[in-house]
């Protein structure tokens, strides 16, 4: 068995995970999730990952799962402590010593489509991202989900500010542990056919496809679970 530490995304919050974590602890995992601190524009995927290593106890059998932007912080988790696994789930890959802004500047097909000129993704002047209605979060991150998982996800998103992406990655080599990268094949977040590429040229393995959205812990806690269960138990996983 093994400990999870899962890890949201942009605007989310531990709610997120609400669906897979009684499952994953059913089947005799532990299970650790936080609350970023999205809304503050001074704290980027450095103070997250501080945030991130207080929230879990010290363990051996970490298995740290990282959503969406989350795939900024945890590999800098990593280097402060040991974990056995690092799982990118439809997640940014850091590409160390440079930025966000300067990796999609570089790699425009990074954002899907929808995500990168959807009206109702919304952007202030300070870089901080929100969501019009839930008709706009429906599109970019759950367009698989029913209307009312829709309408609750919705009611829990916040602001998130641009201070992730701003911060330069301060690693110039992965730390320590195991790497895997799942992606969802009708993500309209962060481009399927980028995370298939990334997870070989910068993490060095072959992704894990699943159907459906960027947001597989809402649209299917179960299949995600199965997956997750399998790489804790070190085996891979085809969906």
């Amino acid at each position: 068995m093994a400990t999870f530490g899962l890890v949201h995304g942009a605007g989310h919050g531990a709610w997120c995970w609400e669906r897979l974590a009684p499952i994953l602890e059913a089947r005799g995992h532990r299970v650790f999730s936080m609350d970023l601190p999205c809304e503050d524009q001074t704290a980027g995927a450095t103070r997250y990952a501080e945030v991130v290593d207080g929230a879990i106890p010290s363990v051996s059998d970490l298995v740290l799962v990282g959503h969406s932007l989350a795939g900024l912080t945890i590999p800098l988790v990593a280097a402060r402590r040991p974990v056995a696994r690092l799982v990118f789930l439809c997640a940014l890959v850091p590409e160390f010593g440079r930025n966000l802004f300067d990796q999609v500047q570089a790699d425009p097909g990074l954002y899907h489509p929808v995500s990168r000129s959807h009206p109702g993704r919304l952007t202030a002047a300070d870089g901080t991202v929100t969501f019009r209605d839930e008709a706009a979060l429906r599109d970019v991150f759950y367009q698989d989900c029913s209307p009312e998982d829709v309408r609750w996800a919705f009611a829990r998103m916040r602001p998130q500010s641009a201070a992730p992406r701003r911060e330069a990655c301060p690693l110039t080599s992965w730390p320590p542990g195991d790497r895997a990268y799942i992606l969802c094949r009708d993500d309209h977040a962060i481009a399927p056919d980028w995370s298939r590429r990334v997870a070989k040229e910068r993490l060095g393995v072959e992704p894990i496809e699943l159907g459906g959205s960027h947001s597989p812990f809402v649209s299917q806690p179960s299949t995600l679970a199965d997956v997750l269960d399998r790489l804790a138990r070190g085996g891979g996983a085809i969906a």
